[in-house]
């Protein structure tokens, strides 16, 4: 978007730094997925957020692998979410990841219980939860919070080194059981998790919590401004904490509104079960809301980061219309897509009085919308064409303004035909239109001096190519789904999906590759399939022409 805007509150903020001298003036920001999963749209917005900032005010941006949980982190993860972030365009200053850290950390709370600070606790976790109190009622201590700073360092080394099974012992902070936040109620540090870490093997069996690994992951790497989504504000005080005991760089952390989309889920949570259980076709299927899933459908990078662009930074919770991504996917693609015929549902047409062996080669334009249409291409033309089988009506009310006997119509790019008969199977089904041309009608050279009110698409038969067609709608047939009491999964929409055979297009489709968009004229845009072979070509619909599901609303 070329428009001025307002700066958001994180904006205003790093601005007040910068006047201040703060950190040199410098600003150094992360994205810190944990690598279990594929980065969703929720994802593109912090990503599109983080890097956005850093390139605005000359600063740089950290990838950093958050995996301080062995049991549900892959390199598949690791190289999906690298692909996605290049994708959406933005590169990282360096490649980092917590597990770097582990020594360090281990250190840190070493410190922390040198000072007093933490403690070794064998209680059971429910024993833990039922300590912590609730927000009305002060935390009870543990039997074992008040060991000695020696037995606590003894103890940690061992946990280190497998002494203890899973469960048996952990290292909790010793901060307040009366603070009306519960994450300050002496938090956990490290468990004991004997499993096998994607990067470290099995050098480590003890791990550290999110709380304590992220603000001192922050803090190593002299992150400036540390931007959460709004459901870590609790996390805040401890987050302080744990730097201003450790006495090292201050990072600090700010928070903004996670994006909640219409019609779709975001908790890896549930996507994950949509995976397994067979919902979809995997983590980049065209219906899921990741970013390779989106992408695999034909969205665009630029479409993807003008709609985190438009919705913005807030700091109050909402949900975003699935709609307005649909609308910056068409803004763009009408700027960049090239412009084909091709049939979905075909009827034959034959025009009658075309010589027999005839061919020719007509031209059109890619794309009309941009100056000089990002040239041209040859349309192969001949006697038997395929064309819509909606575009034809046996009896055709008054103002059906395309072929039925006795009306003429424009075929697009070539000449204007008449409707003088037809052919029908035994079963009644219409399988040929015939029809006489007007030689002095040729586009861009039209003589006759008729004017017809329809224009329609077509594919020369003996030219065309075949390809599977998929239509892709919205994968959930209510708008908050994740809201609902119902399971979520009885929410799928039975229609999110339809697959078309055997469609005809233009023979220069069969050498499309994924990633380029076309506008299937009068259908949608649509790109060729990452799955898809020479001997099997598959397109994805990325997104209609217009909002259909808007009219759905009004008519309900």
């Amino acid at each position: 978007m070329s428009e001025e805007r307002s700066l958001n509150f994180i904006e205003e903020i790093i601005e007040e730094d910068i006047r201040n001298g703060k950190n040199g003036g410098h600003v150094l920001t992360r994205f810190p997925p944990e690598p279990n999963g594929y980065l969703h749209i929720g994802h593109a917005k912090s990503i599109c957020l983080n890097f956005g900032l850093a390139i605005k005010y000359n600063g740089k941006t950290n990838l950093r692998f958050d995996d301080t949980n062995p049991e549900t982190e892959e390199t598949e993860y690791v190289e999906s979410i690298r692909e996605d972030v290049k994708w959406l365009g933005f590169e990282w200053a360096e490649e980092l990841y917590a597990s770097n850290y582990f020594d360090q950390l281990y250190e840190f709370a070493v410190k922390l219980i040198q000072k007093g600070l933490a403690y070794v606790d064998d209680s059971t976790p429910d024993e833990i939860a039922s300590q912590k109190g609730t927000p009305t009622e002060p935390g009870t201590p543990s039997p074992y919070r008040d060991r000695s700073i020696e037995e606590n360092l003894r103890l940690f080394s061992e946990m280190k080194d497998g002494k203890y099974q899973d469960g048996e012992k952990v290292l909790r902070a010793k901060i307040d059981l009366a603070s009306p936040n519960m994450h300050m109620r002496d938090p956990i540090m490290y468990r004991i998790r004997h499993a096998h870490h994607h990067r470290t093997g099995d050098k480590w069996c003890i791990y550290p919590m999110y709380d304590f690994a992220h603000g001192q992951s922050d803090s190593i790497e002299n992150i400036t401004h540390s931007i959460c989504t709004l459901e870590f504000i609790p996390h805040r005080p401890l987050y302080e904490w744990f730097l201003d005991h450790l006495e090292i760089f201050p990072s600090r952390q700010y928070e903004f509104a996670r994006l909640n989309m219409t019609y779709t889920v975001m908790s890896k949570r549930k996507l994950l079960q949509l995976v397994n259980e067979g919902f979809v076709d995997g983590w980049d299927d065209p219906r899921m809301p990741t970013i390779s899933g989106l992408r695999r459908r034909g969205f665009t990078a630029h479409s993807i980061r003008d709609f985190c662009e438009r919705i913005g930074v807030a700091k109050r919770e909402n949900i975003i219309d699935v709609s307005l991504l649909e609308f910056c996917v068409r803004e763009d693609l009408n700027k960049t897509a090239w412009r084909r015929m091709v049939v979905l549902d075909p009827i034959k047409l034959v025009i009658t009085n075309y010589p027999e062996s005839q061919e020719e080669m007509l031209h059109g334009e890619n794309n009309p919308e941009v100056e000089g249409g990002e040239g041209s291409r040859d349309i192969p033309f001949s006697k038997e064409l395929w064309i819509e089988r909606e575009d034809f009506m046996e009896n055709a009310p008054k103002k059906f303004f395309r072929l039925a006997p006795g009306l003429m119509v424009r075929l697009k790019h070539a000449y204007i035909v008449k409707c003088e008969d037809f052919v029908k199977d035994e079963n009644g089904n219409v399988t040929e239109v015939h029809c006489t041309y007007i030689p002095e009608s040729k586009s861009g050279q039209d003589t006759s001096g008729i004017n017809v009110k329809g224009t329609i698409h077509w594919v020369s038969v003996k030219h065309a190519a075949s390809a599977e067609v998929r239509i892709y709608d919205r994968l959930f047939r209510v708008e908050d789904p994740a809201g609902e009491e119902r399971d979520f999964k009885e929410l799928i929409n039975p229609e999110s999906l339809q697959i078309i055979p055997n469609v005809f297009m233009e023979p220069d489709l069969a050498t499309a590759q994924p990633g380029k968009g076309y506008q299937f004229i009068r259908k949608g845009y649509f790109t060729l399939d990452n799955e898809s072979t020479s001997d099997n070509l598959v397109f994805n619909r990325t997104v209609s022409l217009k909002d259909t599901w808007a009219k759905e609303v009004k008519k309900g």
